[in-house]
């Protein structure tokens, strides 16, 4: 891909992957809102899930039953939506330029694009509108030991955490850079282990397994600490990351190479530890009314049982009394 820019005062496009030599004009504030890409295989992909959610939405209302427009709103509008934002706007057209920028897609498409894909409940709806065959299949899928090694806390935890160790700290950040096919699969990349991480950790979804409240909350608690750890060894780095890339690049305005990483590492620390914080905020408030609910369950119970008994009582009473009157 190139990056050469059409410019003019509104609309402008520029392609995505930047090469030494070649880059798009300075980043701006206009150009935040204006520098928009069009790259083919994302826009597809999200047009092809959006049409196949909506088509089960509209099939589970044609026979009567209800889908919540905010499951739709979210997994459409805001999961899907922030796919095409991170992979389509300035986000795309600066993501090899600018470290810092490149950090933004990447908390996109790590956390809030699967946090709003989890609460649209695709399995859920898919489960409730798939014909026998496909479904049985995807409940052999939700049962099957590579899901529940996938889904395992620890597992997915770690690998939750270890990713983006393992993609800055090593050659393979600077090879998504100079391989277009290899960048674009790095931003599935990180939608999927977004996905494997915070589809369980909600459990709006059937999942091979359900954590419980206790190990939800304590699994965001241990993974929060990691994000701060990596963002302040970016911070206080004195060696580039992906350092022959951006030496050579050429760009002359924006910050300086070293800047724009600390910039990075201080996104990567806030963001990770902000979004942190919500999950945890929002699963002690699903905790909270999930006792509430199953205090009721009980309560209910025990008015059923007590009510039972009473009638028991009741007639056992009244057959005395027609016992006594024959007598």
């Amino acid at each position: 891909m190139s990056s050469n820019a059409t410019d003019g005062t509104t609309g402008l496009v520029y392609l995505a992957h930047a090469t030494p030599g070649d880059l798009p004009p300075p980043l701006t504030p206009e150009r935040v809102l204006t520098g928009w890409v069009f790259e083919p295989l994302p826009w597809l992909f999200a047009v092809t899930v959006a049409a196949v959610y909506l088509y089960g939405v509209y099939r589970l209302r044609a026979r009567g039953d209800q889908w919540s427009r905010w499951r739709t709103v979210s997994f459409v509008g805001l999961g899907l939506g922030s796919f095409i934002v991170a992979t389509g706007s300035s986000l795309a057209a600066y993501d090899t330029v600018l470290l810092s920028v490149h950090m933004v897609q990447h908390m996109v498409l790590n956390m809030v694009v699967p946090i709003f894909l989890a609460l649209g409940a695709p399995i859920t709806l898919a489960l409730r509108t798939l014909p026998r065959r496909p479904r049985g299949w995807l409940l052999s899928v939700l049962h099957s030991r590579l899901a529940k090694v996938l889904t395992f806390p620890v597992y997915a935890g770690v690998v939750f955490v270890i990713n983006p160790f393992a993609l800055y700290f090593t050659p393979l950040y600077e090879a998504t850079l100079r391989n277009a096919l290899l960048h674009d699969l790095n931003h599935i990349h990180f939608v999927l282990v977004g996905c494997l991480w915070f589809w369980p950790l909600l459990g709006l979804d059937p999942m091979p397994r359900q954590w419980a409240y206790p190990i939800r909350l304590l699994a965001v608690f241990a993974t929060l600490p990691f994000h701060a750890w990596m963002g302040v060894a970016i911070m206080s780095a004195h060696r580039l990351i992906a350092e022959d890339w951006y030496l050579n690049l050429g760009r002359e305005w924006g910050p300086s190479p070293l800047e724009d990483q600390r910039i990075a590492g201080g996104i990567l620390w806030s963001w990770g530890d902000i979004v942190g914080v919500i999950i945890f905020m929002v699963l002690f408030a699903q905790w909270v009314r999930s006792s509430e609910r199953e205090a009721q369950r009980i309560d209910r119970q025990l008015d059923r049982m007590e009510a039972a008994e009473a009638a028991a009582r009741a007639r056992a009473a009244q057959a005395h009394h027609i016992q006594d009157e024959k007598a």
